[in-house]
Formats: structure tokens, C-alpha cells, sequence
């Protein structure tokens, strides 16, 4: 599984509407058919969580120090 940020609303197998910009969590499989009809734009990738970092943010979790 993977999660990806759609470029376009896309209804899953479930019938569960899902809006451009969201993010959601799919299979090799599904991935592969919503990249071949150009729904997805790719993993995700602005996680700034305990091993990541962004300019600009302020993370304080575990690995991080207070300002």
C-alpha cells in the first residue's frame, strides 16, 4: 500500500467519492490504473514527521528540540 495525492476526484471500488488534493492510501494495482489515467500526481511526499523536516515548520516531536 501507498499513499497518494490525487490530481483529480476520483470514486473508489467502494463507491467512496474522494476530492482532488486528498490524500489516500491505495494498492500496486490501483495505483498503476489511476497513474495511467493521470488521477494521481504521486506518493506523498511532504510528511514532516519525527525523520523529516520542511522549511518553515516547527516540528517538536520526538527526534525534535523545542524552540
Amino acid at each position: 500500500m501507498v499513499d497518494v495525492r490525487l490530481e483529480r476526484e476520483w470514486t473508489d471500488a467502494d463507491g467512496v467519492g474522494h476530492s482532488a488534493g486528498d490524500t489516500v492510501d491505495v494498492d500496486a494495482a490501483t495505483l498503476a490504473d489511476l497513474q495511467a489515467q493521470g488521477i494521481v500526481g504521486g506518493e506523498k511526499t511532504d510528511w514532516v514527521g519525527a525523520t523529516g523536516g520542511k522549511e518553515g515548520t516547527d516540528w517538536v516531536g520526538a527526534t525534535g528540540n523545542p524552540t
